[in-house]
C-alpha cells in the first residue's frame, strides 16, 4: 500500500514530481500524466520526460512546481530521433544475429562494440562514451527553450478533469450522471459504497473522494484511543482481468489504493464478500448488463452459511445503469420480489450554453483596419471594468451611464483615423447564447430503490421494553411501557371520564315547579 497522499484528496499548491497533472488544451480535450523528472523510460528527448500535444511539445521539467492554472509555453524539443536510432541499431543486431555469420554481421561487428554504447558528457563537461546499460554515468538533459507554438494550461486533477481525460477502457459515467447518483445515494464521509462494474475508473475516483473520511490508521480522533472516526470505503468489483489491473495500477499511482480496494469477479456468481469479510455497505452502483443476477446477493438474511455484504443497522440505498428499458423492466420485478421499495426510474439531459457577443458584419476580424478582439489581457480587462461599471450605475440609479457629448467635427482626419484603426467593434453587437450541438453524457437509465432496515420480533420485543407504547382511547392519549403504569393508564381514564359527566350535568338547566306553573299560566293568558 502507498504512503502518498492522493492529489485527488489533497492536492499540493503546485505540481509535484511523481504525481497526476492534468494538461488542458482545450474545453474538451485534456491529457493526464504522471510528472517525471528524468526521462526513466529512456525515450530518446534531451529535455527528459515530454508530452507531446497538437500545440507542441512540453517537457515535464517546465511543469513540475509550476503553479495549478499556470499557462505554459512550449519548447523546442528533439521528437524522439535518438530514442529510434537506438531501436533500430537493436533491431539491426538482432536481425544479423538471425542470419547467422557473413559479411553484414563482420562489418557490424568491426563498426560497433560488443555492446551498444552511447556518446554522453559527464558532470565535468568531457565526452564520454557509455553503455546503454551502464547507470554509472547518469544521461545528460538539455535546459528547454520556449517555442512560438502554442500554449497549454496545468490543472490539478480532481475527478471532474479526470472523467473528460481518461483513457476510455469502457463506456465511462460522465459527471452529470454520477453527482446525481452520489446525491441520491446519500453517500458520506465514512461511508461505505459498491461498485459494480468498475470499467475506466470515473465513478470509483468519485465515490473515492465522497466517502473520504480520513487514510487507513488515522482512525483516532484527535489521539484518543476511545473515540474512533469510521473511515470511507469503495468496494470496487470488475470482471474483466485486464481493465481490473490497468485500474489497479492508476488507483496505486494516485494515492487512493488505502480508500479503494478493487476485486477481480462475478459478483451474479461468486457474490460480494471478499475475503470472507463483509462490505457492510450502505450504498450500492450496479453498472451491469444484467443487474438482476446479482440483486439476489445483495439481501440481508438467508440460510447460512450466508453472510450479506450489507450493513444491518442502516437503510441501503441502491443505483442501478441500464442503457435499456426492457434491462430496467426485468431489473424493477427482481426489486419488488425481493423486498426493495421507493423503486424509481430517471433519465437525466445535461446540456451547457455557450454566451458570445455577435458581430454582424464582421467576418471575424479579417477586414483590413478593424480589430475584432482585445489587443492584450489589460485592454480587455478594461473593457470589463468599464461594462461592470455600467451595471453597477444602473443597478443604484435606475438609469443607464448617459453618454458624452463628443463635439468633435467626425470628418476631420483624426476622427477618421480613429473610427477605422482604433475602434474596438468587439465592444458592439448583442450577446447571444446557445446550446452546445453534441451533448457528453451516456444516455442510460437510473434506476433506483430502498432496502429498509430488517426488523424481527426480537427487534419488536426489544423496543416494547425500552420505550413506552402509545395507546389510543377515544380522545385520550395515555403512555404505559409496564403493568403498574398500564393501572395508572386505567385510573386516568376512569377520572376523566368521571370529570366528563359531572360537566354534563352541570351544563343542563334545572327547571322547578313553580316555574312550570308560571309558564302554564303565562300560555293562558
Amino acid at each position: 500500500m502507498t504512503t502518498m497522499t492522493s492529489p485527488f484528496l489533497f492536492p499540493d499548491t503546485v505540481a509535484q514530481a511523481d504525481k497526476l497533472a492534468i494538461v488542458h488544451l482545450r474545453r474538451d480535450l485534456q491529457i493526464p500524466t504522471i510528472l517525471k523528472e528524468h526521462d526513466e523510460d529512456d525515450e530518446g528527448y534531451a529535455e527528459g520526460k515530454v508530452v507531446n500535444t497538437r500545440f507542441g511539445s512540453f517537457p515535464h521539467k517546465t511543469l513540475i512546481g509550476k503553479s495549478w492554472g499556470s499557462q505554459i509555453l512550449a519548447s523546442k524539443v528533439d521528437t524522439g530521433s535518438r530514442g529510434r536510432r537506438d531501436q533500430k541499431s537493436a533491431k539491426k543486431q538482432k536481425k544479423d544475429n538471425a542470419e547467422g555469420p557473413g559479411n553484414k554481421r563482420q562489418q557490424y561487428e568491426e563498426s560497433t562494440s560488443e555492446t551498444p554504447r552511447k556518446k554522453l558528457r559527464a558532470e565535468d563537461g568531457t565526452p564520454v562514451e557509455v553503455a546503454i546499460d551502464d547507470t554509472s554515468v547518469a544521461k545528460e538533459e538539455s535546459d528547454a527553450v520556449a517555442a512560438q507554438s502554442g500554449f497549454v494550461h496545468l490543472l490539478a486533477p480532481t475527478p471532474e478533469n479526470w472523467t473528460s481525460s481518461l483513457p476510455h477502457r469502457t463506456q465511462v459515467v460522465y459527471t452529470p450522471d454520477y453527482s446525481y447518483v452520489l446525491h441520491r445515494l446519500k453517500v458520506r464521509p465514512g461511508a461505505q459504497i459498491i461498485e459494480v462494474g468498475a470499467g475506466s475508473g470515473s465513478f470509483t475516483h468519485a465515490s473515492a473522494r465522497a466517502v473520504f473520511h480520513g487514510y487507513p490508521g488515522s482512525e483516532e480522533v484527535n489521539g484518543s484511543a476511545t473515540k474512533r472516526r469510521k473511515l470511507g470505503k469503495v468496494w470496487s468489483y470488475e470482471f474483466h482481468e485486464q481493465r481490473h489491473e490497468k485500474l489497479q495500477k492508476e488507483i496505486e499511482e494516485h494515492g487512493l489504493d488505502g480508500i479503494v480496494e478493487i476485486t477481480h469477479r462475478d459478483v451474479c456468481e461468486n457474490g460480494f464478500l471478499v475475503n470472507g469479510e463483509s462490505p457492510e455497505a450502505e450504498a450500492i452502483f450496479l453498472d451491469l448488463p444484467a443487474p438482476w443476477l446479482a440483486l439476489p446477493h445483495l439481501v440481508r438474511s438467508k440460510a447460512a452459511p450466508f453472510v450479506s455484504p450489507l450493513n444491518p443497522s442502516a437503510t441501503v440505498h441502491l443505483c442501478t445503469f441500464s442503457p435499456c428499458i426492457e434491462q430496467v423492466q426485468k431489473t424493477m420485478s427482481v426489486m419488488r420480489q425481493l423486498g426493495w421499495v421507493d423503486i424509481e426510474m430517471v433519465a437525466i439531459a445535461h446540456k451547457r450554453f455557450e454566451i458570445r457577443r455577435e458581430r454582424i458584419g464582421i467576418d471575424n476580424g479579417s477586414q483590413r483596419g478593424l480589430q475584432s478582439t482585445p489587443a492584450s489581457v489589460d485592454e480587455a480587462l478594461q473593457r470589463l471594468l468599464e461594462v461592470e461599471g455600467n451595471f453597477k450605475v444602473f443597478h443604484e440609479n435606475g438609469t443607464k451611464v448617459p453618454k458624452q457629448k463628443d463635439n468633435t467635427n467626425p470628418n476631420n482626419r483624426a476622427k477618421i483615423i480613429e473610427n477605422l484603426v482604433e475602434k474596438k467593434v468587439y465592444k458592439e453587437g448583442k450577446l447571444v447564447h446557445r446550446t452546445e450541438p453534441e451533448v457528453k453524457n451516456h444516455t442510460s437509465y437510473l434506476t433506483f430503490a430502498i432496502l429498509p432496515q430488517e426488523w424481527t420480533a426480537e427487534d419488536e420485543a426489544r423496543v416494547c421494553a425500552e420505550l413506552p407504547i402509545v395507546a389510543r382511547k377515544g380522545d385520550c392519549e395515555v403512555a404505559m411501557s409496564s403493568r403498574a403504569m398500564r393501572k395508572a393508564a386505567a385510573k386516568a381514564v376512569r377520572e376523566k371520564a368521571e370529570a366528563a359527566k359531572s360537566r354534563r350535568a352541570v351544563a343542563q338547566p334545572v327547571i322547578s315547579n313553580d316555574d312550570t306553573k308560571g309558564s302554564k299560566t303565562q300560555q293562558r293568558t
